[in-house]
């Protein structure tokens, strides 16, 4: 008998060792009631930071494309196009006679790029050196660096980032030595 009691107060002790299945009901319900309240905050802060890393991957290339231009004292375009969601980076053709580097990079497809109009040439201050000849992208909105360091006139002076109703512009500096990211109507993060 004490065997038997003895195998009884063992059951006991697993029955009451785990949860029951409405224990295990009210946790999950839980669960999900707290994951709703918490989801849309959360989807707007992954919203933002897509539209963030696109500006910060464009602004990176900017001066990568201008290191470029003094590095090999050529000019560089980087290129965009809206329609197909992409940009790119591109020695200009006819200054050299290795290959021209065409690199080409994919805009998340939530995010459009479009790019405010070049100066009009008759305000134009500053000298140009290169005249620009006819490649690939000839067509696109081009960011042009040259060998000295300075942004093109006929450079864009305004890239604009949009991600539903968030906006972000790559605007060039005053002094045409570079591209800044504005997220506000002042605000200027370099």
């Amino acid at each position: 008998m004490t065997l038997l009691a003895g195998a009884q107060l063992r059951n006991k002790d697993r029955r009451d060792a785990g949860f029951t299945l409405i224990e295990l009901i009210v946790v999950m319900t839980m669960m999900v009631i707290v994951l709703g309240i918490v989801f849309p905050a959360l989807q707007g802060f992954f919203h933002g930071r897509v539209l963030d890393n696109e500006a910060t991957r464009f602004l990176a290339l900017t001066r990568y494309g201008q290191s470029r231009a003094i590095a090999e004292g050529l000019p560089i375009d980087l290129w965009i196009n809206s329609k197909m969601g992409t940009y790119g980076l591109e020695a200009e053709s006819g200054y050299t006679e290795t290959q021209s580097g065409l690199r080409t990079y994919p805009v998340s497809p939530e995010i459009q790029v479009s790019v405010s109009p070049p100066p009009s040439i008759s305000t134009m201050t500053r000298s140009n050196y290169w005249t620009r000849s006819t490649t690939r992208v000839a067509a696109l909105p081009t960011l042009r660096f040259q060998p000295d360091g300075f942004i093109d006139e006929s450079s864009p002076q305004t890239i604009f980032f949009r991600q539903a109703d968030s906006l972000i512009r790559v605007v060039e500096t005053p002094t045409h030595l570079r591209y800044e990211i504005q997220t506000g109507p002042s605000t200027v993060r370099r």
